[in-house]
């Protein structure tokens, strides 16, 4: 931690601000949304990719800010969601102001281990009021909270609430108003060492001398260790360190030094008396719920993983399948729309290209990825709100966790066989952030629908009609296969090399089954939307006007005169648009795009790739499909051509060498499938890698490290061509 200052506040004209505290899956989300409806803001703190969702509502006629921290169990915090929410809740937040009032969330069927965090709470000497969610699950169970006898207990307001129903919400909005008018503080009858009470005394009343006001609870876990940022921020305070370092010498020596370890203990048992007495129970024993009888087979060793595989394969087939209509409309709204807006500036030919294929080919290629992400996230919602995502993420766990890997990095793997954005952006699911940057370097190996295009061209060019459809389907297949058995091993790399470090331990809380609330799973499909169309839609916008200007210019009308004067005498026999595809060509080949092609083309030539090849490859970075029209493009097809065009697959069989050899052949295309298949072609992948990381270091050491094993794998299955011939 870091000693706050007693006046720190610049915000007074601010809104009052209540800070939302609870356990994972108490139904924080569902109150949070309840509360504020669609009012919310949901960005990143700065410095990390902790979210920060926050929303506004109105209690008694007044305005109030309403921040949902991340969930935690306990202030000792491990990753680093934790370790945001630690310094808010603590008002040491470098960017967030202290709150005004700690809402703590509850769930009735977990009250007691929820009470461990309210302890802890308490000790901070800040307002508190408590919203303890699902009671409704409590009466199932043949249970009643009594809430004011909880509140008795806790010594601050208890408001019951169902969130999804909405019930108790006009209740809590009122005790909001109440306690940020009148603040509770509660006073808990936890006893602790006298010595170690003595000494926190003394430390706190030297540090308000000093000018800093630390909380109680703050002071005691330092002399405790359990906080050694306190130790660090005192070293700069001669006197502070002395009197700290004195106390905690005297704490050590007694027989209190015991009361570190005993601390969390008497906390539990206090919660367990509270729980006790809190709630009733109307008939003995513990019946088996239907939680755990839908377990016993749904985490079933065999019955459980087959029942997971076909669920993913459903999920799956559901976001290739569904997805692709709606981007095919959007496809075809933007086509028209390109139409409509060139039409006019058919005089300015630059700026006609410029809006078609750059300015809208980037919005176009951008919304291309909004129905997967949308329906992904919704297929993630109704799994978290079911409570079935975390018992998917423990059969993983055993499968995943040799490479470095846990459990939860199984739905962003499958996922990003649709799409890699939407993968990249479900490894938020990870505990930690070592964890979830490793799955987000290995998720753009999986084969996505991206590269489906490619893969179909070139096995139906060359890998079918000598082989036959057999072997064309297993092509496809390993292709697809492929990047998973890379994955592996690369992950197992990452977690011994640049990500090497000590792993959080994997915990999983297994919440009951529950109907999912229609509510909460569509803001989420909403607000994940909206943030990537914000956010990663900017920079793929941008990087498409960039390769666009690079396929364009340098141009001229003068040199395209010429150049279809040349084209027309070379060859009479050519209509209108043959010679405006040759034309085409030519000037692809003249333009930045294609000079840079010809120059890397010696670095090519070991994979098998001429300058035409090397240059599909480089105009395929905004978008892997982009290879086909540029094919048709460099070899003198109609640039609207797809991977089922039987001119541009006649014309690749027919390509030569300058000294005659056949261009490609079925070794060629599988060099050229593997480079696909490993190399991070796409800047909507790497512009989601930077929202999500950060950070502009991490795409491009996944563009480095993917681009060089495409490299060397296209170069060896060539170098095996030549050996075996």
């Amino acid at each position: 931690m870091s000693l706050p200052e007693v006046q720190r506040d610049p915000q007074a004209q601010a809104l009052p601000l209540v800070a939302m505290v609870g356990n994972p899956n108490t139904g924080k989300s569902s109150v949070f949304n309840a509360l504020t409806g669609s009012a919310q803001r949901v960005a990143n703190y700065p410095g990390v990719t902790v979210e920060r969702v926050s929303g506004k509502l109105a209690v008694e006629g007044a305005k109030v800010e309403l921040l949902d921290v991340p969930g935690l169990y306990s202030l000792e915090a491990l990753s680093e969601d934790e370790r945001v929410a630690v310094d808010v809740i603590r008002g040491a937040s470098q960017t967030e102001r202290r709150p005004d009032l700690l809402l703590c969330v509850m769930d009735a069927p977990g009250l007691e281990r929820n009470l461990y965090l309210f302890t802890e709470l308490a000790d901070l000497d800040a307002p508190l009021l408590v919203a303890v969610t699902k009671t409704d699950q409590l009466e199932a169970e043949d249970k009643r909270l009594d809430v004011a006898r909880l509140s008795s207990l806790l010594d601050v307001d208890v408001v019951p609430v169902v969130g999804f129903r909405g019930r108790g919400i006009e209740e809590l909005k009122s005790a909001i108003s109440r306690n940020l008018e009148r603040p509770r503080i509660p006073d808990l009858e936890i006893e602790f060492s006298p010595l170690v009470e003595f000494k926190v005394a003394l430390l706190k009343e030297r540090l308000a001398r000093a000018g800093f006001d630390v909380p109680k609870a703050n002071v005691r876990r330092g002399l405790l260790g359990e906080d050694p940022e306190f130790a660090r921020s005192v070293e700069d305070f001669p006197e502070i360190k002395e009197a700290f370092d004195e106390a905690v010498g005297e704490i050590q020596k007694s027989q209190a030094a015991q009361r570190q370890d005993a601390t969390p203990e008497e906390r539990y048992q206090w919660a367990e008396m509270v729980t006790r007495a809190a709630i009733e129970r109307d008939r003995d024993g513990r019946p088996k719920s239907t939680s755990d009888k839908i377990d016993s087979w749904l985490t079933h060793r065999v019955f459980g993983l087959l029942f997971f595989v076909a669920l993913m394969y459903l999920v799956f087939q559901s976001i290739y399948t569904l997805a692709q209509p709606l981007m095919a409309g959007i496809e075809w709204a933007f086509g028209k729309l390109g139409e409509w807006t060139t039409a006019p500036l058919s005089g300015a030919p630059w700026l006609q290209s410029l809006v078609s294929d750059g300015l809208l080919g980037g919005v176009g290629t951008m919304l291309m990825f909004l129905p997967q992400i949308c329906i992904l996230f919704l297929f993630i919602g109704i799994l978290e709100g079911t409570g079935y995502l975390a018992r998917a993420a423990f059969l993983m766990d055993r499968l995943l966790g040799w490479c470095g890997l846990n459990g939860r990095a199984f739905i962003p793997l499958l996922s990003s066989f649709a799409c890699a954005v939407p993968g990249i952006m479900a490894a938020r699911v990870m505990p930690d952030r070592k964890s979830r940057l490793a799955t987000i370097l290995v998720a753009p190996l999986m084969s996505c629908s991206a590269r489906l295009p490619v893969y179909v061209l070139l096995i139906g060019t060359f890998i079918e009609p000598q082989f036959g459809a057999g072997w064309a389907g297993f092509a496809l297949f390993a292709m697809h296969v492929l990047g998973l058995i890379v994955a592996v091993p690369v992950a197992w790399v990452l977690n011994r090399g640049v990500l090497r470090g000590s792993r959080l331990p994997f915990l999983l809380e297994l919440p009951p089954y529950e109907w999912p609330k229609a509510r909460d799973v569509w803001l989420g499909v909403y607000f994940r939307g909206k943030v990537f169309v914000k956010t990663a839609g900017t920079i793929i916008v941008a990087l498409s006007i960039v390769i666009w200007s690079l396929a364009y210019f340098p141009r001229s009308p003068e040199l395209e005169d010429q150049l279809r004067a040349q084209i027309s005498q070379a060859d009479p026999s050519l209509d209108a648009a043959g010679v405006e595809a040759k034309l085409s060509g030519e000037l692809l080949a003249r333009s930045y795009l294609g000079q840079f092609g010809k120059a890397i083309e010696p670095a090519f030539l070991p994979a098998g790739f001429d300058w035409r090849l090397s240059t599909a490859i480089i105009s395929a970075f905004p978008a892997r499909e982009v290879m086909v029209s540029t094919l048709g493009i460099i070899f003198n097809v109609s640039s609207d051509v797809d991977e089922t065009s039987t001119d541009l697959r006649s014309v690749l069989r027919s390509a030569k060498w300058p000294d005659g050899r056949p261009l490609a052949n079925p070794w060629t295309a599988v060099g050229l499938m593997v480079f696909f298949a490993l190399c991070a072609q796409c800047m909507s992948t790497l512009a989601t890698i930077r929202r999500e990381t950060n950070s502009w270091g991490w795409p491009v050491f996944v563009f480095v490290y993917m681009s060089g094993l495409a490299y060397l794998g296209a170069v060896v299955v060539h170098q095996l061509s030549l050996a075996f011939g």
